[in-house]
């Protein structure tokens, strides 16, 4: 097999099993059928919508792929290993780790109380953490693996939502660049996908307004959804958060 054909293989994602959390909400929906579409035999994680998550394994099946709709609660510490148990159970260790699932309610700093940060850290950096430490160490054996996190611009900014959605966030960051420099020589890549201001998904705050950005719009989730594939297919681009923000926050 010649070099290029290697990294078309490499780059192919057929029969790959993938794990991906909030997969009902609006960018996790865009995201699995770009999944589906890509033959990726997928575990569709929600909290909530149940009929979101159940409607993407029909699609799944209709078009030949294995799939399966799993519910947990990312709040609960032991939730990511029986979510990543039941997902091996069911179609085979996970070669894509996308924890997608977000907690997110805006407060002022004055008016964040414990329940809420510690929800809010919970969902969007214990869960990531637990979720990669379940697999993480499977990838790196078998020489193959993708961790992708969704981030946010709240990030590198602060946000709108508050202090603890943005340090939640900023917690991926540090935990990414942890793991990628460990694993990347055993085939494994982590990164981050940073959006802001993604219509039609619940983290969008009602304060928002579109025409504060350059493009003059918010984002589409299937733009979320496709830079996240083109991350998935790429075996050299690691340790790195991407924005994808409509050009207001350039870096």
């Amino acid at each position: 097999m010649g070099e290029s054909t290697q990294l078309e293989a490499h780059m192919d994602l057929a029969g790959r099993v993938a794990l991906l959390t909030g997969a009902s909400g609006g960018i996790g929906k865009a995201l699995g059928r770009r999944l589906i579409e890509a033959g990726v035999s997928t575990a569709f994680a929600y909290g909530r919508n149940a009929d979101e998550a159940e409607r993407l394994v029909a699609e799944a099946k209709d078009a030949g792929v294995a799939a399966v709709a799993l519910s947990a609660d990312l709040a609960d510490p032991e939730a990511p290993a029986r979510l990543v148990g039941a997902t091996v159970d069911a179609l085979g260790p996970v070669d894509l780790l996308i924890p997608n699932a977000g907690h997110s309610e805006q407060r002022a700093y004055t008016e964040v109380d414990l329940e809420t940060w510690e929800r809010t850290l919970a969902v969007n950096l214990r869960a990531p953490f637990l979720l990669a430490q379940q697999v993480v160490p499977g990838m790196a054996e078998r020489g193959y693996g993708r961790v992708l996190f969704m981030s946010s611009v709240a990030a590198f900014t602060g946000g709108i939502v508050g202090p603890h959605y943005a340090a939640s966030k900023a917690g991926l960051h540090g935990l990414l660049h942890f793991l990628a420099a460990r694993v990347a020589g055993q085939g494994v890549t982590v990164n981050a996908v940073a959006p802001a201001l993604i219509e039609d998904t619940r983290m969008l705050p009602p304060s928002a307004d579109p025409r504060g950005l350059p493009v003059g719009r918010f984002g589409r989730p299937e733009e979320v959804a496709d830079l996240a594939m083109a991350v998935l297919r790429n075996g050299y681009l690691t340790n790195q958060v991407l924005s994808l923000d409509g050009g207001a926050y350039p870096r």
